[in-house]
């Protein structure tokens, strides 16, 4: 694959790029069974599904209160409107595991002196904690919002944060992302892109495109040259 040239900054998705949201139900196993994969999916697509909504209304929450919404559901669908239950899986969301390429990842990134950043739909208040267990707040050089900008991606405002951020052109900022609605739109806001196409899923009928598909965050920095 060609290298990617004249990039200043690697940005990075936090749900499904870095961090496994599928790990707080599979941390609940004991009680959910072979439910918690049922879980996890269902949960995600409300959890976005919210958040497209709330964009399009303008009626904008933040990404907290957005998953603990698609959490009811998900319970009240599954009929498990447990509060011990919700509650342990709220708090497991802020303790996410890493994806094993994540932090290596990362590390290699800085190594060729490329600016690396987070940016997320989730709260400052959810990031943190996050960053902090994983032990990475060394390797980034910024953990940006959405909240920055009052709205959900896939907002042309929030890929903007980071341009302002880094003071660069967009085309000199690389984008990660494992969410392919959210790798085209970076890519129709003028980023270049990789798509962590970590589950196989088809090409998106959106505007945009990434420049590379990858199954893992592993192949990304011989892709920075």
């Amino acid at each position: 694959m060609t290298a990617l040239t004249g990039i200043r900054a690697c940005v990075f998705d936090a749900y499904g790029t870095l961090f496994d949201f599928g790990s707080a139900a599979a941390s609940c196993a004991d009680v959910l069974g072979d439910e918690a994969a049922r879980l996890t999916a269902l949960w995600r697509d409300k959890q976005i599904a919210y958040t497209w909504l709330r964009a399009v209304q303008g009626l904008h929450a933040d990404f907290w209160q957005v998953t603990g919404d698609g959490l009811d559901f998900t319970l009240a669908a599954m009929g498990r409107q447990d509060p011990a239950l919700r509650e342990r899986l709220m708090s497991l969301y802020l303790m996410l595991t890493p994806f094993p390429d994540a932090v290596d990842a990362l590390r290699r990134v800085r190594a060729s002196r490329i600016k690396t950043a987070i940016l997320s739909n989730g709260s400052p208040a959810m990031l943190a904690p996050l960053v902090e267990a994983a032990g990475i707040s060394d390797l980034l050089d910024a953990v940006m919002s959405v909240e920055e900008a009052c709205v959900f991606k896939p907002g042309a405002r929030v890929y903007q944060l980071a341009v302002d951020r880094f003071g660069v052109k967009p085309a000199e900022i690389v984008f990660l992302s494992s969410n392919g609605w959210d790798a085209w739109a970076a890519s129709a806001f003028g980023m270049r892109v990789v798509w962590c196409n970590r589950t196989a899923q088809p090409p998106e009928r959106l505007p945009g495109r990434p420049d590379h598909e990858i199954r893992s965050l592993a192949e990304l920095p011989p892709l920075l040259g």
